[in-house]
């Protein structure tokens, strides 16, 4: 997993309230367990004209002008701005893997769901939750001034404008220990190997006191 500690990127404004699982990568392309590959269809039933399907080539597929990430201000976005309770709907680990895939690294909203929120850390994307009023403004700056960017200083726990003439500052909260996970790089399987040497070493004791626990158990007569 891709640590994060300050990340600096443009943002991407989609006003939409209740943005389910379904809608961020849609069920056709759950088939696949591999975590890359999903960016070309994040949003998909709103990104394109026509209906997707695994495998299809997405460079000829029509593109919905009306959908907000295919407005070309927002290309190359790495931070999402949203609303309410986004990430509900079933607990589908693709959608933090879309969204990373795409391209964003941060998500900020007045709320998210709760297994939404708990897979995005694990998959190296921060949430973060500010205030219905804090959110509203960085809407309106995002209309208000092209090229919209913000620093995320994750150590700082911090948000900051990096666009001259368009001023915000906010302080977040994280878990201190997904705050620690997301600033080394660690997801559940990180965290294990951090383990190996203790693991190796339970390991080979077990095999000296129970020796038989290694034998072919086809061999074992009855």
């Amino acid at each position: 997993m891709r640590a994060l500690t300050i990340h600096r990127g443009l943002v991407a404004a989609m006003d939409r309230s209740n943005v389910d699982t379904d809608a961020i990568i849609p069920k056709q392309f759950l088939k696949s367990i591999q975590r890359s590959g999903f960016g070309p269809n994040l949003f998909d039933n709103w990104r394109y004209l026509d209906e997707g399907a695994p495998g299809q080539d997405v460079s000829r597929r029509p593109l919905n002008p009306e959908f907000e990430l295919n407005q070309p201000r927002f290309l190359g976005a790495s931070v999402l701005l949203t609303r309410e309770n986004f990430g509900c709907g079933s607990s589908r680990e693709h959608a933090p893997w879309a969204l990373e895939d795409y391209g964003f690294r941060v998500l900020i909203a007045p709320s998210f769901a709760d297994i939404f929120f708990n897979n995005c850390f694990k998959n190296g994307l921060l949430p973060i939750r500010l205030s219905a009023a804090q959110v509203d403004a960085l809407f309106g700056l995002v209309a208000t001034h092209e090229g919209f960017s913000l620093e995320v200083d994750l150590p700082a726990q911090t948000i900051r404008s990096t666009t001259p003439g368009a001023a915000f500052e906010a302080a977040f909260e994280v878990d201190a220990f997904r705050k620690h996970c997301l600033l080394n790089g660690l997801d559940d399987i990180g965290l294990t190997l951090q383990k190996a040497d203790k693991i190796r070493a339970y390991e080979a004791r077990r095999l000296a006191e129970k020796p038989w626990i290694a034998r072919d158990p086809h061999s074992l007569q009855p």
